[in-house]
């Protein structure tokens, strides 16, 4: 599937911003809307997702710029993994503020790898379905 390859990184950069900032200001309500987005992202699949979406209904159609090949199947993995761990930070944040923001640390230094281009979630779909992941299989 093809995407505007600034659509894409806009949506890793904005959702990478939202949990350092929910971390630095200590505001859980970020990571609740981080939650919300990657949710809807593997809903919806990656073209629906709402931050490639906000970016390719608005300044991707300013100036508009190359595309870029997505794996659809890794991504919606890869969104689907994220909204499960941001739906541990707000897990851990309810039972105990204190660890729960160590959690969140966690989650933001996980979702800054990703953003500079070593994603664990596709990565763990795209060797799981070329069988590379011995820890995977049966």
């Amino acid at each position: 599937m093809q995407i505007p390859v600034n659509a894409f990184r806009f949506c890793k950069i904005t959702i990478t911003a939202i949990i350092w900032c929910a971390f630095i200001f200590k505001l859980s309500c970020l990571v609740y809307l981080a939650l919300i987005i990657l949710a809807l992202s593997a809903i919806l699949k990656i073209k629906r997702a709402p931050m490639v979406f906000l970016y390719s209904q608005t300044i991707e159609k300013l100036f508009p710029h190359k595309s870029i090949e997505i794996n659809e199947i890794a991504m919606r993995f890869a969104h689907s993994l994220g909204a499960f761990l941001a739906l541990i930070c707000v897990i851990a944040l309810l039972v105990n503020e204190q660890i729960g923001w160590w959690v969140v640390l966690g989650f933001a230094i996980l979702k800054t790898l990703s953003m500079i281009g070593f994603c664990p979630g596709e990565a763990m779909y795209t060797c799981y379905k070329n069988g590379t992941c011995n820890i995977f299989r049966k």
